[in-house]
């Protein structure tokens, strides 16, 4: 009896190793993307694929690894998950260098339309969405808005060749809902903003309106003051927006005088949808702006602003740097 124990004990043992090697991973998010770096070992690319919710054991895979003898066989590059995948599978993937190679960058401040033109552009995706409203993009990745504009996330995304261009929206969009909302918790108290949404109009008006990137709180700061002292935003950008295929490249008077939704010269408040991608870097200062008594500012010419806090000095920054 004590003989067939043992026995039983060792099969079962050793069935172990194959149990593990061939039950799949579930994925965290699909895709799950993952960055193996130019000299990375095993037991550290383990530790953060489990960081990251892919490994609920990270110990296993580097002695499954080991055991197999790929341990030292490891390539670098960017992966793309688009369905589970077993321990073994994962090793094989990653052993035989079979990443993504392609990529698509998201510019900070690109509007929808410049999205969707960079996306049915690349020769390496299929173009689903290329005959579909903003809205029926919105609706096939599982969006809740009405308007796409603000809602994905500027980054470098990269994908296997012949993916869908869903996969791409999907992504950049659950990327800023994810960020939006960290960002939204960690907020500074008191701000004029009554919702995550709001907060993205704003980064998204300080994106536009930022050329030098040490200005964006103070920008945002400018920003808030307004809000709060219910004055006008006075920012050309959302003007140009509303404006859409009528810019010439130039804004009038006469466009400044014109009342519509994003019309900040004319109507009290933010637009009613964000005008651009904002980044993180606006994200943080719309939610995080500087401390200041600023309420105008003015282009130097050089990239950077001017702020002043009352219209006098406003008015002279403008003679200088404007006129």
């Amino acid at each position: 009896m004590r003989r067939l124990f043992v026995l039983l004990i060792f099969l079962a043992l050793s069935g172990l190793p194959f149990y593990y090697a061939y039950s799949p991973l579930p994925l965290p998010v699909t895709p799950f993307e993952f960055t193996l770096k130019q000299g990375s070992s095993l037991k550290t690319a383990a530790k953060e694929l489990h960081q990251q919710g892919l490994l609920g054991s990270d110990w296993a895979f580097v002695w499954l690894g080991r055991w197999l003898n790929l341990a030292t066989q490891l390539k670098a590059g960017n992966y793309a998950l688009e369905a589970p995948v077993t321990p073994f599978g994962l090793l094989q993937i990653i052993t035989s260098g079979d990443h993504s190679q392609n990529q698509l960058s998201v510019i900070e401040g690109w509007n929808f339309k410049q999205l969707r033109a960079a996306l049915n552009e690349s020769p390496d995706l299929l173009h689903d969405s290329l005959n579909l409203t903003d809205a029926q993009i919105l609706a096939r990745i599982g969006g809740v808005e009405t308007y796409a504009e603000g809602l994905f996330y500027p980054d470098t995304y990269y994908f296997a060749a012949g993916s869908s261009d869903f996969t791409l929206y999907k992504r950049a969009y659950q990327a800023m809902q994810k960020r939006l909302q960290e960002a939204w918790l960690a907020r500074q108290a008191n701000l004029p903003l009554q919702s995550p949404y709001q907060a993205l109009i704003l980064a998204s008006i300080v994106e536009k309106e930022t050329g030098t990137p040490a200005d964006r709180p103070l920008i945002a700061g400018v920003f808030v003051n307004r809000l709060r002292r219910g004055m006008l935003l006075q920012t050309d950008p959302t003007v140009i927006y509303g404006l859409g295929e009528k810019f010439d490249g130039n804004l009038h008077k006469r466009d400044l005088q014109t009342d519509s939704l994003y019309n900040t010269y004319m109507r009290v408040g933010l637009t009613p949808t964000p005008i651009a991608l904002p980044g993180m870097a606006a994200l943080q200062a719309a939610l995080h702006p500087a401390q200041t008594d600023a309420l105008y500012f003015v282009a130097r010419g050089d990239g950077s602003s001017q702020f002043s806090s009352n219209l006098d000095a406003h008015n002279r920054a403008v003679n200088r740097y404007q006129r």
